[in-house]
């Protein structure tokens, strides 16, 4: 029998893999324009880092707290009645997660001898760009949520990294998809960063990419069968009688 996994532990789980996320992300942005000045090459650096350390990631802690690693994802998570998730659980991943790809930018910056907190100045606000995360966003939700839907999450370490690293190239705004690890990016001005004052309409987005993610998952794969909910790891089933 597993030792049960409580929320705090489950939260550390959110907060240390979305700023391990975000230090792979800034770190490897920040090494690839030390190391080169060619564009395309940078971005094929970093999406690589990234792909990688996301695939690593998901199989380490998807066993603590499902990975989700994105707010969007956790709401994902919350809208179809995934068990074992109230709102005031998800209010704690999201908290989490934010703190987490905030720590992990500062960490990369630390890393690399940066200032610790370095607004970006890399502006992002464009129409194609918010059409761009829309995609992006759309796109992983309908992922995240199809792989439920059909009993394969097993394959979510190869399947999730895959797909962040293809939108990275088939995106306009390179799939950031994500709101934590678009304001952690805030915090540094490097290649992978984004100036904080494009960053609601860049979250913006992403929200509305999980509305149309959402919508696709339940049109391509119906809505799930109704059936009693399991008593979430971490919690003692109720006492009868109390509220």
């Amino acid at each position: 029998m597993t030792e049960p996994v409580t929320l705090m532990r489950r939260a550390a789980a959110e907060c240390i893999g979305t700023g391990a996320l975000v230090a792979v992300v800034v770190g490897s942005g920040i090494q690839a324009a030390s190391l080169t000045q060619d564009a395309g090459v940078q971005l094929l650096a970093n999406a690589l880092a990234t792909v990688f350390g996301l695939g690593v990631l998901v199989a380490l802690l998807g066993p603590v707290s499902g990975a989700h690693f994105n707010p969007v994802v956790t709401l994902a998570a919350w809208w179809t009645g995934r068990p074992g998730l109230p709102p005031r659980e998800v209010a704690a991943y999201v908290a989490a997660q934010v703190a987490g790809a905030v720590g992990g930018a500062v960490l990369a910056d630390a890393m690399f001898g940066q200032p610790l907190v370095r607004w970006s100045g890399h502006d992002r606000s464009a129409g194609h760009l918010w059409l761009g995360e829309v995609v992006a966003t759309a796109g992983l939700v309908l992922l995240v949520v199809g792989l439920g839907r059909t009993g394969r999450q097993r394959t979510a370490p190869v399947a999730v990294a895959a797909y962040v690293g293809a939108a990275y190239w088939f995106t306009s705004s390179t799939g950031f998809a994500n709101p934590a690890v678009t304001v952690g990016r805030a915090f540094s001005d490097s290649f992978a960063g984004i100036a904080p004052g494009s960053v609601p309409a860049f979250v913006a987005a992403q929200l509305a990419g999980a509305v149309a993610g959402l919508a696709l998952a339940s049109a391509l794969f119906g809505r799930p069968t109704p059936r009693p909910a399991p008593v979430p790891a971490g919690h003692r089933p109720p006492i009868e009688g109390t509220p």
